[in-house]
């Protein structure tokens, strides 16, 4: 099942131990296919940077890590219409349906409105998590 992690799961599971650590641990452990999109990627390392002032070396070294747990880093062609009524979600929505994906996990309310877009589900990472629950 391939799936994206949104900016706000992937900061998450580096600054804490909870749902979106475990759920990039799965990422790792290939339990899903795990899509990085490369404008996920710029914010995630901007915010770690600008935000949450981690040092270069950190930010590295998590960024080694989500290409590690990576299937695919993908490059979203062109600009993305309006879809979301944050523009600036509009991008990672374009990812999902460029890349066919199944699920885009997030925690942000203007992307879990839509419930699905072109396809994929876009749900919560307690969502997802229980997808794998036995």
């Amino acid at each position: 099942m391939k799936t994206i992690l949104d900016t706000n799961v992937l900061l998450s599971a580096f600054l804490t131990d909870g749902t979106c650590a475990r759920i990039l641990k799965r990422a790792r452990q290939k339990d899903f296919s795990f899509i990085l999109c490369e404008p996920v990627l710029l914010e995630t390392k901007r915010l770690l940077k600008n935000k949450f002032s981690l040092s270069s070396r950190d930010i590295k070294l998590f960024v080694s890590i989500l290409t590690e747990a990576a299937d695919v880093v993908y490059h979203p062609a062109g600009v993305p219409p309006s879809i979301c009524r944050d523009p600036d979600d509009d991008i990672i929505l374009v990812c999902a349906a460029e890349t066919e994906s199944d699920f885009l996990v997030t925690g942000d309310k203007d992307l879990l409105v839509l419930k699905a877009y072109q396809g994929a589900k876009i749900i919560g990472p307690r969502d997802f998590e229980l997808l794998f629950m036995d």
